[in-house]
């Protein structure tokens, strides 16, 4: 039964990869590419990797198809049809080839990894000294904590970016509303939105606390977070603030920032990002929960967008 549901959830996902790039239509592509992200959140499930399936989940079919599909609409306001001119046969047989190609390749490099049967073993060993029991936030925040500190720098870099690209005269106003809500923000759209918010705080929250000890933690919940303001957004419930708010501008460089104070502390224990005894879980459910939240706020800034000038707001 396991094999046969593997072999059809192998058999969807790519018949679902392969539609999505064949589409001629931008919308059905894009339709295709949210299923084939629900649906690789199942694999990894299937595969008890429960924390990459909810950020594959929330990440690469939710905030990612919202994305795409704001782009969509802001490209269809300046004119652009979005359907691509028929493709030549020979160019559908190569790019099906090199794509075959270069699955095996993966397949074969992976395959070809040796497993590393002590691993597991050695870090189940360090962890009752964390005083948590996932082994996915114990790595994340103890043994690769360099590596979790950068990715929070680079989310936090990768808005700058996107805010460097306001247009002359639009710094610092507000990025373009997501709102598709009639009726002064009072249609069924809004209403969703109001109620998802609340909801999504609660998951979120619950999510950092249970990370702890369960499949959870910030990134999880920092995409849960971003997809409620990002619902509640579109259907006009919340209103972006300006980007020289101070509140906003706290949420952004919180986790980073306590984060960072925390592993400079360390040093006067001996070394960088090093918990004191007795304090470990404490100080990690306090990096996961402010991470959660810049975490969250960054997404959701990132598919709004640049900001805009006050005339073009809309």
């Amino acid at each position: 039964m396991t094999l046969a549901f593997d072999m059809i959830l192998c058999l969807m996902i790519v018949g679902t990869a392969a539609a999505a790039l064949l589409m001629r239509n931008a919308l059905a592509a894009i339709v295709f590419f949210i299923v084939l992200g629900n649906l690789l959140g199942l694999a990894w499930l299937a595969m008890d990797a429960v924390n990459v399936a909810m950020a594959e989940i929330a990440i690469g079919a939710g905030v990612t198809g919202v994305l795409l599909i704001l782009t969509r609409q802001r490209l269809m306001a300046l004119g652009d049809d979005l359907v691509s001119a028929e493709m030549p046969g020979w160019f559908r047989t190569g790019a099906l080839v090199a794509c075959a190609g270069f699955a095996e390749l993966i397949g074969s490099a992976v395959l070809s990894v040796a497993p590393a049967d002590d691993l597991g073993g050695s870090i189940a060993a360090l962890m009752p000294g964390l005083g948590i029991e996932n082994p996915v936030t114990g790595v994340l925040l103890a043994f690769r904590a360099y590596d979790t500190l950068l990715e929070a720098f680079v989310l936090l870099g990768a808005l700058v970016a996107v805010w460097s690209l306001a247009p002359r005269g639009a710094w610092p106003q507000r990025p373009a509303a997501l709102a598709l809500a009639e009726n002064g923000g009072h249609g069924v759209a809004a209403a969703f939105g109001r109620l998802l918010l609340p909801l999504a705080l609660v998951m979120a929250a619950y999510l950092v606390w249970a990370g702890s000890d369960l499949p959870g933690g910030a990134f999880q919940a920092g995409t849960v977070l971003a997809g409620g303001l990002i619902i509640a957004a579109i259907g006009g419930a919340v209103s972006w603030p300006r980007a020289d708010d101070r509140y906003l501008r706290v949420a952004l460089v919180l986790g980073p920032a306590v984060f960072l104070i925390i592993g400079l502390a360390g040093i006067a224990q001996g070394r960088f990002l090093f918990y004191p005894p007795g304090f470990e879980k404490a100080l990690i459910v306090a990096i996961e929960y402010s991470l959660a939240l810049s975490i969250g706020v960054t997404l959701a800034l990132q598919v709004a967008g640049p900001p805009v000038a006050p005339d073009h707001e809309g």
